[in-house]
Order: C-alpha cells, then sequence, then structure tokens
C-alpha cells in the first residue's frame, strides 16, 4: 500500500518545488516557489503545529482534557485546529480584526472557539490578539499557550523539515532564499539549516509596509514611527518576535499592500497558482530585490509560499475589495482591464 495514512496528518510535509516561468521572465536566474498550500491545512504552519504539540506531549505538559491557545492570524489556527480534531484536544483562538469572516467561519468549522480582536491596537493593550490569548491562557484550567512568536520549536520544526527539503529537492544548488516574515519561524529555521549547508546562501527576509522588522534589523532599534494599518495578513510585526532569528537573514525587503495584490492575481493569470496574499509579497520581494542586485544565469532562487489562495477569494482576488482599496484604479501596470469582470445586463 503507497500513499496511505493512518490520519491526514501524515500528510504534512515534502511539499514541492514549482519552477515559475512567466512572472520572474526579465530575471536571469531560476526560481522556484515551495508550495506549502499542500500540505493538509493548506499552509506552512502544519508544520509548526503538529511539530509543538508533539513536543508537548513528549514532554508530558499536554493532558487529555488539555485545551491549546494561540494567537493567529489565521493559518496557524487551522493548523492548531486540525491537529486538535486528530489528537482530541480543545481549541482557543485570539484572531485580529484583519481576519475575514470565511477564515473565521473556517476556524470555527473544526472546531475552534475564536475571539476576534482589534488590529489598530498595541501589542502590549490588553484588547490585542496577543494579550487576549494570554489571558485565556491563564483563566482556563489545563490550558497550553503555543505561543509561536516566541516559541524556539518554531524554528525548530522548519530547520528539521522545510529547509532540509529544500536542499534536497535543489541537489545544494540554492543560491537565494525568500520568504516572508511573521512570526519568523519559517524563514528562520530554514535559513539556519542551509546556511550550515552553505554559507554563501543568501537568505532575504520579506516585510510589510507598516512593520518594523527591516528597521529593527539594520538598525537595532524599534521605530515606532513606522507602524500603521496593512492589508496583508501573516507578514511584518509591531513586535518583535523571538522566533525571528536577525543573524540568518542578509538582507530584508519591504513590500506594500497594493503592488502585493496585484501580483498575487498575477502569480495566479500567469502561472496558474491560487496562492494567498503573501505569495505576491514574497514575489513583489524578488522582483523589488532584483531591481537592485543583479541576478546570474547558474543562480537558483526558492521562493516560499505560504499559503492557498482559496482564503483570500473575498479579499485580494474580489474586484470589489481591490476596488475598496483604491487598488484598481492607481495601478500603475495597467492591469485594470485584465482583472475586471465584464458584466453582461
Amino acid at each position: 500500500m503507497m500513499n496511505v495514512h493512518d490520519n491526514i496528518l501524515g500528510l504534512i510535509g515534502n511539499s514541492p518545488l514549482v519552477r515559475l516561468n512567466q512572472v520572474t521572465k526579465d530575471i536571469p536566474a531560476t526560481v522556484y516557489a515551495k508550495l506549502e498550500s499542500y500540505n493538509p491545512g493548506h499552509s506552512t504552519k502544519d508544520r509548526i503545529a503538529l511539530h509543538i504539540i508533539e513536543n508537548a506531549e513528549k514532554q508530558g505538559i499536554l493532558k487529555s482534557d488539555s485545551v491549546i491557545v494561540e494567537t493567529t492570524s489565521g493559518n496557524t489556527g487551522f493548523s492548531i485546529a486540525m491537529v486538535c480534531i486528530v489528537k482530541g484536544y480543545k481549541c482557543i483562538l485570539a484572531v485580529s480584526d484583519k481576519t475575514k469572516a470565511e477564515k473565521i467561519a473556517y476556524l470555527k468549522a473544526l472546531g475552534a472557539t475564536v475571539y476576534v480582536c482589534p488590529a489598530s491596537v498595541p501589542a502590549d493593550d490588553p484588547r490585542s490578539y496577543y494579550e487576549v490569548a494570554k489571558r485565556i491562557a491563564r483563566e482556563t484550567p489545563n490550558s497550553v499557550y503555543i505561543n509561536q512568536y516566541f516559541n524556539e520549536l518554531n524554528i525548530d520544526a522548519h530547520y528539521q523539515t522545510t529547509g532540509p527539503e529544500i536542499w534536497t529537492q535543489t541537489g545544494g544548488k540554492i543560491t537565494h532564499l525568500f520568504a516572508c516574515t511573521g512570526t519568523g519561524g519559517t524563514l528562520s529555521g530554514s535559513a539556519k539549516y542551509l546556511k550550515e549547508q552553505n554559507p554563501d546562501i543568501k537568505v532575504i527576509g520579506v516585510d510589510a509596509d507598516g512593520s518594523i522588522l527591516k528597521t529593527y534589523h539594520e538598525t537595532g532599534k524599534i521605530n515606532k514611527t513606522e507602524i500603521h494599518p496593512y492589508q496583508i495578513e501573516g507578514l511584518g510585526k509591531n513586535l518583535i518576535p523571538g522566533a525571528l532569528l536577525f543573524d540568518k537573514i542578509d538582507e530584508f525587503v519591504r513590500v506594500n499592500d497594493e503592488m502585493s495584490a496585484y501580483r498575487t492575481r498575477e502569480i495566479a493569470l500567469k502561472e496558474a497558482i491560487m496562492g494567498g496574499y503573501t505569495t505576491g509579497a514574497v514575489t513583489q520581494a524578488l522582483i523589488q530585490y532584483a531591481n537592485a542586485h543583479e541576478f546570474k544565469e547558474d543562480d537558483l532562487i526558492v521562493l516560499i509560499f505560504p499559503d492557498h489562495g482559496s482564503r483570500y477569494i473575498t479579499k485580494v482576488y474580489s474586484d470589489k475589495w481591490m476596488e475598496e482599496q483604491g487598488f484598481i484604479n492607481n495601478c500603475f501596470h495597467n492591469y485594470d482591464q485584465v482583472f475586471k469582470t465584464e458584466i453582461i445586463e
């Protein structure tokens, strides 16, 4: 019997690399996307959810009546809820109000209790989803707080899986790794492993316009004046995550909502890959980076595409949402007619 598993968790990991041919045609290097949407929970967060929870089981931290609590922008919540169903734990999640209604419905369909918190408040505000999750964990008997932002197992999950997979899949020929930074675990763990194999590999972190990570990497200081609301979920932060290893990152590229949105839709249109908003963000970062750096023909670039576009149908893939943001009218790439829907009366 081949490709048969005892439960859905057996499908986590070993996501494929797919070459990009059209979106990156002006870049002389070979560019591959690692499609983390092939995990059963449709995102890279499946890896950390399983790794952290199974580690807690081995240490005897989790009991049969335990409640798992976490802060999430969506994907980690899906993954934790999925693992909790299989393993029999209850799940409570705190999300920001940037999270779309369909994501919340998805979490509830997987049995999670969901608290929606304002995204526009500081991280240390008692209403923030960080502080709400901490409070719930304190007040809930037999609870375990995953705390992905400061949990070293977040890094270790990708050190043990994502990094080795990329190294093997590219035959050790990878020269550049690009990945979005939210908690930082995906990029940090992958980078740590890859740089152990070849310290010359360039690791590029992707940050959001409205986040503090890029400036902190460059100066070691938090510039609170940079903080402002933005739409890309799971990218950037208004705090410094303990799971982000800045010393493993060579450079940060900051991207904005508008161009990341258009790039997400372009990838679907030209590569037939339905990726999430961060898929567009990491690709936009590569294109911006390529404008300032010279790639060679024998360079091999890997972009980590974190999740699936089905979770953004009413957001970045929605003409209505794009118009509400002012993106349709302001796009200087003149994609308006390509992405517009024509209605026949």
